[in-house]
Parts: C-alpha cells; sequence; structure tokens
C-alpha cells in the first residue's frame, strides 16, 4: 500500500497563509453553501472534562471542501498563559477520503469568527455606522478589532473588558481605539457592538443599546451565555444555520435555547436573497455565532491552497 503525503502547517504558516478578504469572500460562498443544501455537517459532538470540553466538528461543502476540527475550550487557560480555544484542523480529499493537510486550527478558529461577524455586519450594519465598541479584550478582542474595520469606516472604537488593563493593551493596538472602564459606557451610543467575551452571563442590556445598532455575539459559556435574551428577542436575529443555532448545546446557542428557530434568518439566506437584512435605519439587527464546521472548512482550504501553491509547509507520510 502506498503511503500517503500530508501537508504539516504550523500557526505561523497558517497566520501568513491565511488573508482576511479572501476569507470573508469564502466564508460568503460557504453560507450560501449552507442555506442552499450544499453541505453536510452533523451536530457537533463533546467530550466534556471537569474544567472544559473536546469538540469534534466534521463538515463538507460541494465544492468547497471536507475538513474536520477538533477544538478544546478550557475557559480557564488564561490563568495559564493559553489561549481558552485550541484546535487541530484535518483537510481530506472529497473524491477518494485521502488525508491532504494537518494544521493549526487555533488562528483559523479565531480568525474565522471573527470574520464571520464581519460577513454579518457587511450585509446587517447601517451603511453610515462610525461607532464600534468591543465588549472583551482577549483573543476574540482582537481578531474582532482586526476585520471589522474592513467593512465599515469606523472614527472611533471603544474597547471594553473586565479587565481594564487588558482594554488598554488591546486599544494601544489601533489608534482609532480606546480603552473604556465600563461596558455601558462602551456601547451607548454605539452603531456596532461586538461581544466576545467567555461571560456566562449577559454583559449588555438592551436599555443601553441606540436606535439602529447591530449586536454581534460570539461569545459561547454557560450558564446562560453573555447575550440578554431580550436583545435576542428585541432585534431581527441572524445566524449561521437554524438548524444547529437553536439546538441545546453544545450543538446550539444557548441563549437561543427554546426560542422559535423561524425567528433567525440565516446569513446565506441574506446572502441569496431568500431574507431580508436591514430594512430600516431604526431597527435592531443581531447576530448571534456559535461557530460552524462550514467556516472551518472554507478556511482550511483556503490556507492549504495558499500553502500548496507558496511551497509551504513540511510533508509526512503516514
Amino acid at each position: 500500500m502506498a503511503a500517503v503525503g500530508v501537508l504539516l502547517l504550523s500557526q505561523a504558516d497558517v497566520r501568513r497563509l491565511l488573508d482576511p478578504q479572501a476569507l470573508m469572500t469564502a466564508l460568503e460562498e460557504g453560507f450560501k453553501a449552507l442555506s442552499d443544501g450544499r453541505t453536510d455537517v452533523p451536530p457537533r459532538v463533546a467530550a466534556n472534562t471537569e474544567d472544559g470540553f473536546l469538540a469534534v466538528m466534521p463538515g463538507y461543502a460541494r465544492g468547497l471542501g471536507l475538513a474536520t476540527k477538533l477544538v478544546s475550550v478550557f475557559a480557564g487557560n488564561h490563568e495559564h498563559g493559553l489561549p481558552s480555544h485550541q484546535a487541530l484542523v484535518c483537510v481530506f480529499d472529497p473524491a477518494t477520503g485521502s488525508p491532504l493537510a494537518v494544521m493549526d486550527g487555533t488562528y483559523i478558529t479565531a480568525l474565522r469568527t471573527a470574520a464571520s461577524a464581519a460577513v454579518a455586519a457587511r450585509l446587517l450594519a447601517r451603511g453610515d455606522s462610525r461607532v464600534l465598541a468591543i465588549v472583551g479584550a482577549g483573543v476574540q478582542g482582537g481578531t474582532h478589532l482586526q476585520m471589522l474595520p474592513l467593512v465599515r469606516e469606523f472614527d472611533e472604537i471603544r474597547v471594553a473588558s473586565r479587565t481594564f488593563e487588558h482594554a488598554q493593551a488591546l486599544a494601544a493596538t489601533d489608534p482609532r481605539a480606546r480603552p473604556v472602564r465600563g461596558y455601558r459606557e462602551a456601547v451607548s451610543g454605539a452603531d456596532v457592538v461586538a461581544l466576545c467575551t467567555h461571560s456566562g452571563d449577559p454583559v449588555v442590556e438592551l436599555a443601553w443599546l441606540s436606535a439602529g445598532a447591530h449586536v454581534s455575539s460570539v461569545g459561547f459559556s454557560a450558564p446562560h451565555g453573555e447575550l440578554d435574551r431580550a436583545i435576542a428577542e428585541a432585534g431581527n436575529l441572524y445566524v449561521e444555520s437554524r438548524a444547529a443555532a437553536f439546538q441545546p448545546p453544545p450543538a446550539g446557542c444557548i441563549e437561543l435555547a427554546g426560542m422559535d428557530p423561524q425567528r433567525g434568518s440565516e446569513v446565506g439566506e441574506v446572502l441569496l436573497g431568500r431574507r431580508p437584512g436591514r430594512e430600516s435605519a431604526a431597527e435592531l439587527t443581531v447576530y448571534k455565532s456559535m461557530g460552524h464546521a462550514v467556516e472551518d472548512v472554507v478556511a482550511a482550504r483556503l490556507v492549504y491552497e495558499a500553502a500548496r501553491q507558496q511551497g509551504a509547509g513540511s510533508t509526512f507520510e503516514l
């Protein structure tokens, strides 16, 4: 039996190869495929430990790729100087099932999550949005600060964190950004509000939001999640997949459990013109992300193709 050559890509490789603009374009195609029924993505499963969980996220999108991600989520890792989310992504040949590549998935997870939020903001935030509030100054706060200004011209970016020093450190990386001490101060008057925390309880109240705001939430943490249920119920709600988002955790979103799935529109449906996006300047739009395997599939395929073109990485045989 012939040996199978598999490409190995480090996090440094992935960081260099994954282009943010190309990623958003690929994600749009992934979201359309998802809403068009051209994917096969089973519900994620997870093995829970006392301190976190290990999830498996396989996915296939016709014409876009076949891959699976192993991701661990351990919220207490910051105390050990480690990211809370760590991952590997394995890419396979859709025609033969042969493994093609094993790559760092930690950076893919970080950037594709923020890039998906940016795709949603490009569709749903008001065109004249000028003030961005980022709540949470960890990995996702950083990638949202990188991605969201690619889709709107923000004059002011406010960064808030449970630890003010973390907000200061993140704000110092962008001349438009400034740290603020309170979440309410950050979101009051903001046009786009990005929630990027590990909080198990809501961090922003509906009454704090301005008319016409767009709220994005990517955090996942028990028992209640970072997004106030009242915000999800008051706004026009958008998700990656209705079939996944409204399922009980870990497959679905804590904040949306029990809601009518028809309350939510898929981002892909908006891209395909099957459901409306923002229809007025005054409406509240809400994007709640659970993370979806199709995002990892298209991101990993981009990395793999760029690596092949550039001769990056190293090959090992199975």
